[in-house]
């Protein structure tokens, strides 16, 4: 047996105190769990599609770790039962060819791909669907470095500020809030103004880019009331970091009154893609939407 020098543990323990930092680190950037390991909260999933998401993604890490604890049994088992014995010369048998055994390597791969495939397309199909009537129409316009919220059903918008225009220090205080209201179906439009972002709720367990010149869209029911955080998942230039939103799902009554608090503040019509990112909030009135 091969007894570790001084010099080898100190470089294993250095080794091990750097996967440790990195460990931390990589778990603080980790978003808050809400539900032990799992996203969501017990009282009840925040879209109608985040269980649906939460079980692909569990039940396809479940089959992943099946699949390479075989795996590694497998090769430990061969590691251990044919290795080389002392005193032991003769070379192993030598095999051209297992006909069962190429199958298998050929079969199984293939198997394994369609299962994940069909599960996969089968839920997409699901969340991806826009052919309902939505109660609720919102489109979300991402420019550098904000987002602007028009309600199109109810002809007012939000203004989302430049986060250049306020710094680093006042983005917090500043942040646009996309109201929905629950239990009711709400097409999300996306467009881009200058150049590719994207709209991300991770309490959604889910995002989509905002495209220039293309424009995406999906339904949600929220079914849980609450503040949600949101923000651009796609590196956008300086002030990405910057680039966050909130998400208030409320009851009917409190998504009417902040309509009406919009148009009571003059805040009617639809803002255009024809505005840049140039524009100050204060110079945006209503004769330029």
């Amino acid at each position: 047996m091969q007894v570790p020098t001084p010099r080898r543990a100190h470089r294993t323990a250095r080794l091990l105190t750097v996967v440790a930092a990195l460990s931390v680190v990589l778990a603080g950037c980790a978003p808050v769990v809400q539900r032990g390991w799992m996203p969501g909260y017990e009282d009840g999933q925040v879209t109608n599609h985040t269980g649906r998401i939460t079980d692909l993604w569990v039940n396809a890490w479940v089959t992943l770790l099946i699949v390479g604890a075989i795996t590694w049994g497998l090769m430990i088992w061969c590691v251990v039962v044919y290795r080389k014995r002392k005193d032991d010369n003769r070379l192993p048998v030598q095999l051209r060819y297992h006909v069962p055994l190429e199958i298998m390597y050929v079969v199984l791969p293939f198997l394994m791909v369609g299962v994940f495939f069909y599960y996969t397309a089968r839920d997409m199909t699901e969340i991806e669907d826009v052919s309902q009537t939505p109660d609720v129409t919102v489109q979300v316009i991402g420019k550098q470095w904000s987002f602007d919220f028009n309600y199109l059903d109810d002809d007012v918008h939000e203004v989302g500020i430049h986060a250049e225009d306020i710094g680093l220090g006042g983005a917090e205080e500043t942040l646009p809030t996309l109201y929905l209201p629950v239990n009711e179906r709400v097409e999300i439009v996306l467009d881009s103004r200058d150049v590719i972002h994207s709209f991300w709720v991770p309490a959604f367990l889910y995002k989509k880019d905002m495209i220039p010149w293309h424009t995406n869209r999906f339904q949600i029911i929220p079914e849980r009331e609450g503040t949600y955080a949101g923000k651009c998942a796609e590196l956008c230039g300086a002030w990405h970091s910057a680039m966050l939103f909130n998400v208030k799902v409320v009851d009917r009554a409190e998504y009417d009154a902040q309509m009406q608090a919009l148009r009571d503040k003059g805040q009617t019509g639809a803002l255009g893609m024809e505005l840049s990112r140039e524009q100050h909030p204060e110079g945006i009135g209503e004769g330029e939407n």
